[in-house]
């Protein structure tokens, strides 16, 4: 059955790596409030906020496929999420100065009105050189960290923090679109949809 993929989530950088990728798809941006339960494991949190926001639009879309994502940086044991002003930004990117960190995207592709979904997580280690005050000042003027975790962004000016990483350089950017386009295309060839 033809079916249309639905992104619920209005991040730019979502939509510019599955454009990039070749899926046609819409947009309808999740209304829902990013709040875990409390005591769920940090590794866990994006593949549960990205259900919760597909589950949220799939309402609206009941014959559709609609692919939900998060992405949280976890230094340390410490879950970061978007700074909500320059000084949180510049407390995160003063945290992660030289240190490894993890970056995880959890995706959620619900595909029927029975609300079936394929969920996954993607981590991918960041290491930042060590930042001085004024590059990390520099950084938080351009305005670019402020909505995205971890106050920062691997594609934009935020390549300047990064050393190196390990595994997948979507995942960093908030969409492992290489593994989620394998897993829609094992779906469409169990039959439960084509696009």
């Amino acid at each position: 059955m033809k079916k249309k993929i639905i992104l619920a989530s209005s991040s730019p950088r979502r939509k510019e790596l599955l454009a990039m990728a070749g899926i046609p798809f819409t947009v309808d941006a999740s209304p829902v409030p990013e709040i875990v339960p409390e005591g769920l494991a940090a590794e866990k949190q994006s593949a549960f906020l990205a259900e919760v926001k597909a589950a949220a639009v799939s309402v609206s879309h009941p014959q559709d496929v609609v692919i939900g994502a998060d992405t949280t940086v976890i230094c340390e044991g410490r879950v970061m999420g978007k700074p909500k002003d320059a000084e949180e930004a510049r407390e995160m990117l003063a945290f992660l100065s030289g240190k490894i960190h993890t970056v995880y995207t959890g995706v959620s592709v619900i595909y029927s009105d029975d609300a079936d979904a394929e969920t996954f997580t993607s981590a991918t280690k960041v290491e930042f050189y060590p930042l001085s005050q004024k590059v990390i000042d520099e950084y938080v003027a351009t305005g670019e960290p402020l909505d995205k975790a971890g106050a920062y962004g691997i594609q934009g000016r935020g390549c300047r923090l990064v050393k190196r990483i390990e595994g997948d350089y979507f995942t960093v950017m908030g969409l492992p679109v290489a593994e989620l386009l394998q897993r829609l295309e094992k779906l469409a060839k169990k039959g439960k949809f084509s696009w």
